[in-house]
């Protein structure tokens, strides 16, 4: 639905379907999908078109931001963005920050999340959720206290 605001009708294209993909710390199941863009249509038309991703919205994107707008009680920051280019060539790319740290005067703040369908289980999903932080977790302990007062 996201590409075809910005494509040439017919030229949605699936090229890769539920991947599995092995991180250090989790599975993902990966799908590529491309288009032609339409006459007209830039790179940033595109992004703004599939930003944020659906991944981290839910769908119907419209009506899940607005969920996410009354139920989450703190603003997500650079979580569920995206970190970047637009070339001077034309060309985009763009990874979603679905781990954030942040740290402020020594406090790290950590975000992660789950993805929930209708089948999920809310216990299993906070484990999920949990596990994904761990590896910045460990990370902020293998670097040590490095905080200058």
């Amino acid at each position: 639905n996201d590409l075809a605001k910005i494509a040439e009708p017919g030229s949605v294209e699936v090229k890769e379907f539920m991947t599995l993909v092995k991180y250090s710390h989790v599975k993902h199941l990966v799908s590529r999908v491309e288009a032609r863009l339409r006459d007209g249509a830039t790179m940033y038309d595109a992004f703004k078109a599939v930003f944020p991703a659906g991944t981290v919205s839910g769908a119907p994107k419209p009506r899940a931001m607005e969920i996410i707008e009354e139920l989450e009680p703190i603003r997500r920051g650079p979580y569920a963005g995206a970190v970047g280019y637009f070339s001077l060539n034309g060309c985009c790319d763009f990874a979603i920050t679905i781990r954030t740290l942040i740290r402020r005067s020594c406090i790290a703040y950590i975000q992660a999340g789950a993805g929930i369908v209708r089948e999920s289980i809310p216990e299993r999903e906070w484990k999920e959720t949990q596990h994904k932080m761990m590896a910045l977790v460990r990370a902020l302990e293998e670097a040590g206290e490095r905080c200058a007062y």
